[in-house]
C-alpha cells in the first residue's frame, strides 16, 4: 500500500474528513442556537413592543446569514468527500443512511429555504407576525436538520433496524434505524450543546458592549438571556451527559474504557482525573485518581465493575490518548460554562453586573469556549468509535476508496489553504459586524398593534434607525 511520509491513504482520508467536519460543525451548531435566539427575540418583541428587541433580532440575523452560508458551503464539501474518499462506506451503508440525508433535505433544508428569504429580507415587506413566524420556522428547520444528521451519525455508533445481504446493509425497520439506541441521548446532548455555545457567544458580546459603555439596554438583554441559558441548560447538560455515558457503556464499552484510560478490571474502578496513557505498555503514567468514584459514576454502584481495555483485542481498541484528553477538556469547559452562568446570574440578581468588571472582562473573551467544548465532544465520539466506521458492521480500513495516498495528501493541502482563507474572511466579517454593534439598522414602519405584556396599549411609532 502506498504511503506518504509513512501515512497511508486511510489515515490521510480520516485526517481530511476530520479537518473539514471540524470546520463545518461550528457553523451549523451556531446556526441552530442562533436561529432559536432570534426567534425568541422576535416573539418577545411581538409580545412587549420594545424596540431594542427588534434591533437585536435584526443585528443577530445578519450574523446568522453569514454563519448559515458558511455551514452550507462546508457541508457540500463533506458530502462529496463521502463519495471520493469513502466509496466503500457509501456502498455498504448507502441503502440505510442515504434516505436519512434525503429526509434532511426534504424536510429541514426545504423548510429553511422556504422561509429564509422572508427572515433575511422581509423586515419591511411583511407584517411583523409573518416575519416572526418565518423566523420560528427557520429555527425549526435548523433543529430538524440536526435531528436527521444525528440520526444518521447515531446509527453509525449503534446500528439497528437493518439486515446484511452480500455485505450490504438493508433497512428492515425505519423506526429502529432512526431511533437507534444512542439517538435520543446524542440528539439531546448535541442540541443542548448548540444552545450553550450560542448563549456564551451572546453573553460575551453583551459583556463586550457593557465594558465599552455602548448599547447598554441591548447588552443587558444579551447578558440576561445568555447567562440565564447557561445557568439552566448547563446543569441539564451534565445530567444528559451522564445518561449518554451510561448508554455508551452499554453499547460501546471499549469507548468508555478509552475515555477513562481503564486498562484492567481489578475491582471497583477509580475515576482518573489526570494521567498520561501509554498504549504500548497498557498503563497510565503520572496518574491522579479518586478510588471507586469511576464505578459510582458509571454503574451507580460503589462496588461496580467495568471491563478494561486489556479485555479487548488490540485491533478493536480505540486510540486512548486523544479520547481521554478530549473528554476531560469537554467536561472541564462544561463546568466552566456552568460556573459562568451561575456567577453571572447571581450578579444580575444582585444588580451588580455593571460594576463587576472582574467578571465581564474574562466573559467578553470567553466566546470560543463553547466551540472548543463542542469539538472536543465530537472528537470523543468519533475517535472513540474507531476502528469502526459503522460500529460492529464496517471497519474504517475497509470503508476507504481505492485512492492513492499522494492524491489524498494533495487534496488535503488544498482544503487547508482554501478553508483558512475563505473561513478566516468569514469570521473576520462576523467580528466586524459585532464590533459595529446593533446600530444603523432601519426599523419597521410600525410596531405590532397589540397590547403590551404589562397591559399598556402598544404604540404605533417609528423605530429610530
Amino acid at each position: 500500500m502506498e504511503t506518504v511520509f509513512g501515512i497511508d491513504a486511510t489515515l490521510l482520508s480520516r485526517i481530511q474528513f476530520a479537518f473539514t467536519i471540524s470546520f463545518h460543525i461550528i457553523f451549523p451548531a451556531f446556526s441552530i442556537g442562533l436561529s432559536a435566539f432570534i426567534a425568541t427575540l422576535e416573539i418577545l418583541w411581538m409580545w412587549t413592543g420594545r424596540p431594542h428587541l427588534h434591533l437585536l433580532a435584526r443585528f443577530w440575523t445578519k450574523i446568522f446569514a453569514v454563519s448559515f452560508a458558511m455551514g452550507v458551503v462546508s457541508g457540500i464539501v463533506m458530502e462529496y468527500q463521502i463519495g471520493t474518499n469513502w466509496s466503500r462506506f457509501s456502498q455498504v451503508t448507502g441503502n440505510t443512511l442515504g434516505p436519512l440525508f434525503a429526509y434532511e433535505v426534504l424536510t429541514a433544508f426545504f423548510l429553511e429555504a422556504s422561509f429564509l428569504g422572508i427572515m433575511l429580507f422581509g423586515w419591511n415587506r411583511f407584517p411583523p407576525w409573518l416575519h416572526t413566524m418565518a423566523s420560528v420556522l427557520v429555527a425549526l428547520g435548523t433543529a430538524l436538520s440536526g435531528f436527521w444528521i444525528l440520526a444518521a451519525n447515531s446509527w453509525m455508533q449503534t446500528p439497528a433496524g437493518f439486515a446484511i445481504e452480500n455485505g450490504i446493509t438493508y433497512p428492515v425497520s425505519w423506526f429502529e434505524v432512526i431511533f437507534n439506541p444512542s439517538f435520543p441521548y446524542r440528539f439531546t446532548h448535541m442540541m443542548i450543546a448548540t444552545y450553550l455555545t450560542t448563549s456564551l457567544v451572546v453573553a460575551a458580546t453583551g459583556a463586550r458592549y457593557l465594558l465599552d459603555g455602548r448599547f447598554r439596554e441591548e447588552a443587558m438583554t444579551m447578558l440576561r438571556m445568555g447567562l440565564g441559558m447557561l445557568a439552566i441548560m448547563g446543569p441539564l447538560q451534565a445530567v444528559v451527559g451522564d445518561l449518554h455515558g451510561l448508554n455508551t457503556l452499554k453499547h460501546q464499552p471499549a469507548k468508555i474504557a478509552a475515555i477513562e484510560a481503564h486498562w484492567e478490571d481489578k475491582g471497583p474502578m477509580d475515576l482518573v482525573l489526570f494521567a498520561w496513557p501509554d498504549r504500548e505498555q497498557e498503563r497510565n503514567h503520572a496518574e491522579i485518581a479518586i478510588p471507586r468514584l469511576g464505578s459510582l459514576i458509571l454503574t451507580h454502584d460503589w462496588n461496580g465493575r467495568v471491563k478494561g481495555l486489556k479485555e479487548y483485542p488490540r485491533e478493536d481498541r480505540p486510540p486512548v490518548a486523544p479520547v481521554f484528553f478530549s473528554f476531560r477538556l469537554m467536561v472541564g469547559l462544561g463546568i466552566l460554562m456552568i460556573a459562568i452562568g451561575w456567577i453571572g446570574w447571581w450578579l444580575l440578581w444582585r444588580k451588580r453586573i455593571s460594576d463587576a468588571r472582574w467578571f465581564l472582562r474574562p466573559l467578553a473573551k470567553a466566546w470560543p469556549v463553547g466551540f472548543v467544548a463542542l469539538l472536543a465532544g465530537w472528537m470523543v465520539t468519533e475517535i472513540g468509535r474507531q476502528p469502526w466506521i459503522a460500529y460492529g458492521v464496517l471497519r474504517t480500513a475497509d470503508a476507504v476508496s481505492p485512492v492513492a495516498a499522494s492524491q489524498v495528501l494533495v487534496s488535503l493541502a488544498l482544503f487547508v489553504v482554501v478553508y483558512f482563507v475563505v473561513f478566516s474572511i468569514g469570521i473576520w466579517y462576523v467580528h466586524r459586524m459585532i464590533l459595529k454593534g446593533p446600530t444603523g439598522v432601519p426599523g419597521p414602519e410600525t410596531l405590532p398593534n397589540r397590547p403590551l405584556a404589562g397591559g399598556q396599549p402598544d404604540r404605533k411609532e417609528a423605530v429610530p434607525a
